[in-house]
């Protein structure tokens, strides 16, 4: 029976931090490359990140691939596209170099049989000759017995004159660790002091498997001592592994970093975050039109360690990267588990494009992407000419819509369409033109768009030339944009801009007297 004993919670402070000097603080991000990178990752990358940020220090990426049965091809790849998007900015790791590679775990393998050789001489590993059918017996009768399957450390024993036989016969073996057999505690910077003993649970670990290749355990604690890693910050799952790696360490007389174990990231409704759920990939938020720093914004929210938690009770806002890093504090994460309210993504969201808009740069990208998006949904009016895209217009309508939409491609939906297609079939009878016509000189000399000002303009004109008010607007939606349905002609009128509006006036005119 796994058991861990949670003795208190460490209210600690930024001493535990601010001893470290300029550039001694080193940690890592250590995915390893069997799949996308999710949601529960990144939010590791990201806390890994700012706390390197937050200290001056350096943020290695190590790609941890010695499990070759699992690797997926393109996956290391596409880690790093979904960092390097998210704005999570490497310091050391593949592709970018540093003074402790290689930082592909399967490239070090010389360094694994190094240093397993120091455990085997100081006697803390041993060469186990166990076949496969015999721990599958051992299985079976722990589970015959109610009792928890484990190793029963048989080849510890071995003498080793029996050991150097076997080796010479060439009998397959792998290499294991002994563990203690007494309870051993940390402290966790995030969950306080932590007391486990491994041994009622598991028997001497695997470290080197019989392929030569080293478990995730070993090399895990090899790599982070020669990479001179300070800080361990990594899933709550890890947590019940760190008294093991602890006792590598000792075994090796090396000193262990420090540890803090974040807490899991779970659905608004509780439930436990699936990799089966599409939108736990990075990819899939990229895809589909939100904003690295909303994203990132939506992830801190949920489980605090920042010293304002966010503002969370106040107006939401959409924090730099910069600004997160700043009020980022590893005491001041809840160790409950974090709900992410998915209703608070698009909020982030809207405010990151607002962000977008209003910085001159940014706005001149958007602007790029929004014109290629309606190319793409209106192709047959785009051979027609039918759509109005030139640049200051699209500008003017993503000033306009900055409150309004929660994504750039809410601009492509449906009931935004009138905005770029100019209606082209204009059905409007001779009669009715004297009117338009009358109201297009009267428009000409309006200088105030406000849709008050506009619903007050329209009432007056309708009642100085006895128009019938709710027929002339459904002429002049008509006219503005092919519907017979959809918003205010002012609000419409509003959107478009009085040059837009003229221009479509002037075409219907034009269009009844050819």
């Amino acid at each position: 029976m796994k058991k861990i004993i949670l003795v208190s919670r460490n209210i600690c402070s930024n001493i535990t931090f601010c001893r470290y000097k300029s550039d001694s603080v080193r940690v890592r991000f250590a995915p390893s490359p069997t799949g996308y990178l999710h949601l529960g990752g990144l939010r590791t990358a990201l806390y890994n990140f700012l706390f390197a940020k937050k200290y001056n220090g350096k943020l290695i990426l190590r790609i941890e691939d010695t499990d070759q049965t699992r690797l997926v091809q393109g996956a290391t790849d596409q880690i790093l596209k979904d960092l390097h998007w998210a704005g999570i900015e490497i310091d050391e790791g593949p592709s970018i170099g540093g003074g402790y590679g290689s930082y592909l775990q399967s490239q070090r393998l010389e360094i694994y049989r190094n240093q397993v050789e120091v455990l085997l001489k100081n006697r803390s590993a041993y060469h186990c000759f166990c076949t496969e059918k015999r721990l599958q017996l051992l299985r079976k009768e722990a589970v015959r017995a109610q009792e928890i399957p484990k190793y029963d450390n048989k080849c510890r024993d071995l003498s080793k004159e029996e050991v150097t036989t076997r080796l010479q016969r060439g009998d397959p073996s792998c290499i294991r660790f002994k563990i203690s057999d007494k309870e051993e505690s940390f402290e966790d910077l995030v969950y306080g002091q932590i007391s486990y003993n491994i041994s009622l649970n598991e028997g001497d670990p695997v470290i080197v498997k019989s392929d030569g290749f080293p478990t995730y355990h070993f090399a895990n604690v090899v790599d982070d001592h020669f990479m001179n890693v300070s800080h361990v910050l990594r899933g709550v799952e890890w947590q019940i592994s760190t008294t093991k790696h602890l006792l590598l360490y000792r075994a090796f007389g090396w000193e262990p970093p420090k540890f803090a174990h974040l807490p899991l990231l779970m659905n608004s409704d509780g439930t436990k975050l699936s990799k089966r759920q599409g939108d736990v990939k990075i990819s899939y938020y990229r895809e589909n039109g939100i904003f690295p720093l909303a994203l990132l914004n939506f992830i801190v929210h949920s489980g605090g360690g920042f010293t304002k938690d966010l503002e969370r009770h106040l107006k939401p806002k959409c924090y730099t990267v910069e600004e997160l890093a700043e009020q980022f504090d590893v005491s001041r994460i809840n160790p409950s588990s974090g709900k992410l309210m998915s209703e608070r993504l698009l909020e982030f969201n809207r405010l990151a494009l607002k962000k977008h808009i209003e910085d001159k740069n940014e706005k001149t990208k958007l602007v790029a992407d929004l014109k290629q998006m309606l190319k793409d949904k209106y192709r047959s009016r785009v051979q027609e000419g039918s759509l109005q895209l030139d640049d200051d217009y699209i500008k003017n309508i993503l000033e306009w819509s900055v409150d309004r939409i929660s994504k750039l491609s809410d601009l492509t939906e449906k009931n935004f369409e009138f905005i770029w297609a100019i209606p082209t079939a204009q059905n409007v009878s001779e009669d009715k033109m004297y009117v338009i016509n009358l109201f297009k000189k009267k428009f000409e000399d309006l200088d105030e768009l406000h849709t008050d000002k506009l619903n007050l303009f329209m009432r007056s004109f309708c009642k100085e030339n006895k128009i019938k008010f709710g027929e002339f607007m459904k002429t002049l939606r008509y006219i503005l944009s092919g519907l017979k349905e959809g918003p205010s002609v002012a609000e419409m009128i509003s959107i478009l801009g009085k040059r837009s509006t003229l221009e479509r006036l002037g075409m219907c005119i034009n269009s009844v007297k050819k």
